[in-house]
């Protein structure tokens, strides 16, 4: 729940134009479409996918972390990586089927991105569903579990010789295609009023610096009124 009073005490550390600017993109963030990295071991890779998801207003964000470690490049990431929601898999188990099972649970379909015989092209997409898309390492692509599991596939139409992309060119390709079609669509896919007030709050607590102990004297502050 969101402490409304010590919101608007620490809105007063912001400027007018960044509290204007996190409402104006909170209008266009969605949790209608995820983005999956499923083992990718270049922080780059990772670090630029993170970037495109908040340049394009994907919100969320799954690792799923069997083999190899995410790590996000500040360099690369540019801060996007704090304006993002990351969930991490990583404990002993099968992270993949965790990671699916959770996504499938908030009502997500899982699509791999792969050059699958059965892909669905990209401009043949049916954004309406809300969808979950999987990438994997640029040599293997994503997992024979995953491919398994997967409700469905997806590809960019390619007519050069090279058979795959980067897969930061690929998330870039897909992500900016689908919502572009998505917000042009008849589909609910904005963030409701709690979600957009939660990450506002957020992203205001992550603007401002030591703020940890400007919370510490705010409520030191509210108990000597009392």
């Amino acid at each position: 729940m969101i402490d409304q009073k010590l919101l608007n005490y620490l809105e007063g550390f912001l400027t007018d134009n960044r509290k204007s600017l996190f409402k104006k993109v909170l209008e266009k963030r969605t949790r209608h479409f995820a983005v999956v990295l499923e083992d990718i071991f270049q922080p780059h890779n990772a670090s630029a996918v993170i970037r495109t998801a908040d340049i394009f207003g994907v919100q969320d964000v799954h690792a799923i972390e069997n083999k190899y470690t995410n790590k996000v490049s500040r360099h690369v990431a540019k801060g996007s990586q704090k304006w993002i929601t990351s969930k991490r898999y990583k404990s002993d188990g099968n992270n993949t089927k965790i990671c699916l099972d959770n996504l499938r649970e908030n009502g997500y379909q899982i699509i791999a991105t792969s050059p699958h015989n059965e892909s669905c092209l990209l401009h043949d997409f049916d954004v309406t569903k809300k969808s979950a898309f999987v990438f994997g390492v640029e040599a293997e692509g994503v997992s024979e579990f995953v491919k398994e599991q997967a409700d469905g596939f997806l590809k960019i139409p390619m007519v050069g010789f090279t058979e795959s992309l980067n897969i930061s060119v690929a998330a870039a390709i897909i992500l900016q295609d689908l919502t572009t079609k998505l917000r042009d669509s008849d589909v609910n896919w904005q963030l409701s009023p709690e979600e957009k007030d939660n990450l506002y709050y957020e992203w205001v607590k992550k603007t401002i610096k030591n703020v940890d102990e400007i919370e510490k004297h705010y409520h030191q502050k509210i108990e000597q009124e009392i």
